[in-house]
This record gives structure tokens, sequence and C-alpha cells, in this order.
């Protein structure tokens, strides 16, 4: 699916991902951590890419796993978790609840134009299908 990088797009990359991640009889527990990664995912795309939409990818590399990304077109902005100040910064959270709720995640350049990068999370799930 892909999307414009605007606000609304946000709502519409949790939907999607909550649909996915149910008609793929996923438990709830793995889909609510799944719309938790892609809301974060898609949120760092549009506050932070500079240019063009972003492109969500859902996959079942086996059925006890579950693989998530956002891939946008800004390859030189790359996602790198940050300790924000408690006090000061009111944003900076998003990548260590993406590391909290993976069991694994990284991003990867994409060789060829348009898109730049490509920011995955592979979680851990029976599927009942």
């Amino acid at each position: 699916m892909t999307l414009e990088r605007t606000e609304e797009s946000a709502s519409v990359a949790r939907r999607a991902t909550r649909t996915t991640m149910q008609c793929w009889g996923l438990p709830e527990e793995t889909t609510d951590a799944a719309v938790a990664i892609v809301s974060e995912l898609a949120t760092n795309v549009i506050l932070h890419a500079r240019t063009g939409g972003m492109r969500l990818i859902y996959e079942l590399p086996a059925r006890d796993r579950v693989l998530i990304a956002v891939v946008d077109r800004d390859v030189h902005r790359l996602p790198r978790i940050r300790t924000p100040d408690p006090e000061a910064d009111q944003t900076g959270r998003g990548l260590a609840l993406v590391d909290a709720l993976s069991d694994r995640w990284g991003y990867d350049r994409m060789g060829s134009k348009p898109w730049g990068k490509r920011v995955w999370a592979e979680l851990r799930a029976d599927c009942e299908q």
C-alpha cells in the first residue's frame, strides 16, 4: 500500500495494519504491537522524510513471524534511537517503542529510485490459519 506523506496517512496505516493482522489470524497482542509499530514508523516518515510518500509492506516470512516495513524516499535521514530529555523533549521516543515491541528491527537502504530506505520490524506470532 502506498500513501501520501500527510498526517492523515498515519491513521490509514494503523487501520490497514489492524485489518491485515486480523485477516492473517494473528493474536490481539501481536496485532496491537504491529499497529503501534506502524504508527511510529509512519509518523517518522511524516515528520522527518523530506520528499515523497511512503509504502507499507506486510509479510509472513514464517508461520510464527510477521514483518512490517515502511519505505520512504529519504535515503539521507536514517533512523536511530534517541535518548530524549524527559523534562524537555516531547518527541524522540518512537524507535525506542519499536525496539521494545519487536523482536528485532532495522533499516535497509533501497538500491533503486524512487524509494530511499526501508525501516522494518519483526514480531513473533502464531497465525491461526
